[in-house]
């Protein structure tokens, strides 16, 4: 049973982009209305091919008009989704679920709690596969494994976000805070449509170039369920691309120092490794030489990356030809 809510406590809006998450959303719905600070939760259907519409539907008939959905009539991706549900929230505060994902109780208060002088504040995450138990407290794997609050700066931010096969899933751009509506419409910040992946990392980016105060909270209260499906995990060239030349835009900003342009442009480098492993996969389908050897040559970094990845598939496929697991 969702908890009840009054007009003077509830300030958070909660917006779920889902498109066929028909066996989740239930979950995710439920624990966002058990939190008595959440005046809404706005589910934006990203043109689901699934269910997921119809079992929606069915819970506003069962828990009542703090549900609020909408369904887009084209799949356009997270970022557009998002910021249609931005655009129907009224609330103080706008937090984000995805829709495989869930709250634990008491979550969006203790966010609150800390939100004094801040426009952004996040915590940690439990990050487990779908039928694990997500104990806080016999639970290991976290995003960040934070031991007590920080406030994020740009360089920092940038920092934990350049990939490393050592941190997979690890990067701060992961984070789902709440988020103040007004700093959001004071810096015009919406979400980059032309991207489907990293919508986040772009987004806090930005706000964290506008002088967002952006806290983190040990609390671990976010629970990430991580799916082999799922599309930060699976992503085009087509989507590395994009989130890569974003980069670009972003090294333009004139508030950046010249610190942080270096790291907008070692982010900028480890996204296009992973483009250009993909251009050596496909040469190898191919039986394309210079297509294999090209992206070798394009800059040092990138180079070390291809032959890690290169060396992790001669182990894969040797201990898969001795019959190892």
């Amino acid at each position: 049973m969702a908890a009840s809510v009054s007009n003077q406590s509830a300030c958070v809006d909660v917006i779920i982009a889902v498109w066929n998450n028909a066996g989740t959303i239930g979950r995710a719905i439920r624990s966002a209305l058990s939190q008595v600070d959440v005046s809404r939760v706005i589910v934006i259907d990203d043109h689901s091919t699934d269910n997921t519409f119809s079992v929606v539907s069915s819970l506003i008939n069962e828990l009542g008009n703090r549900i609020v959905l909408h369904r887009l009539d084209r799949n356009c991706g997270p970022s557009a989704a998002r910021n249609s549900g931005l655009r129907l929230s009224n609330a103080r505060w706008v937090a984000v679920l995805d829709g495989d994902d869930y709250f634990l109780p008491e979550r969006i208060r203790a966010l609150l709690d800390a939100s004094d002088g801040a426009d952004f504040v996040a915590d940690d995450q439990i990050q487990i596969r779908e039928g694990e138990s997500a104990d806080v407290n016999s639970c290991g794997n976290f995003l960040i494994g934070l031991k007590s609050p920080i406030k994020l700066d740009l360089a920092t931010f940038l920092t934990e976000n350049i990939s490393s096969s050592r941190r997979h899933r690890k990067e701060f751009g992961f984070l789902k805070p709440i988020m103040r509506r007004a700093f959001l419409d004071l810096h015009q910040l919406r979400y980059d449509e032309t991207l489907r992946l990293g919508e986040d990392f772009a987004l806090y980016a930005r706000a964290l170039t506008a002088g967002a105060a952006f806290r983190i909270i040990p609390s671990r209260t976010y629970v990430s369920v991580v799916r082999s499906g799922s599309i930060s995990g699976n992503h085009t060239r087509e989507d590395l691309e994009r989130l890569r030349d974003s980069d670009k835009a972003l090294q333009q900003l004139p508030a950046l120092t010249p610190e942080e342009v270096l790291l907008v442009q070692q982010h900028y480098e480890s996204i296009d490794a992973r483009v250009q492993w993909l251009n050596v996969i496909d040469a190898v389908k191919e039986r394309n030489v210079a297509g294999f050897l090209s992206p070798f040559v394009i800059r040092p970094i990138t180079s070390v990356y291809l032959i890690c990845r290169l060396l992790e598939q001669v182990m894969v496929r040797s201990r898969r030809l001795l019959g190892l697991p």
